[in-house]
């Protein structure tokens, strides 16, 4: 007997790893880097806190137990949307 191909993802955003340096996140097959330099609040955060996020529009993120909302254009151009004040 054959098994049948596996099916696409059913959910719209994936933490596939969680590094020394960061976060990489599965978005509609395109992935994302989120290094804890530019994105400091989850440096300390619990796992389970980290992999529950959800996709709430198109472009908009969301990690409701950490109250943490980001925008994909600000993970592609950290340089243009500083988090961080200097």
């Amino acid at each position: 007997m054959k098994s049948s191909e596996l099916g696409g993802s059913t959910s719209k955003v994936e933490v596939t790893n969680i590094s020394m340096s960061g976060i990489w996140l599965l978005i509609r097959e395109r992935e994302y880097f989120l290094p804890y330099n530019d994105f400091p609040w989850f440096n300390d955060a619990k796992l389970s806190e980290i992999q529950n996020v959800k996709l709430l529009h198109p472009h908009h993120l969301y990690w409701p137990d950490l109250d943490i909302d980001l925008e994909l254009e600000s993970i592609l151009n950290v340089k243009k949307y500083p988090f961080i004040y200097h």
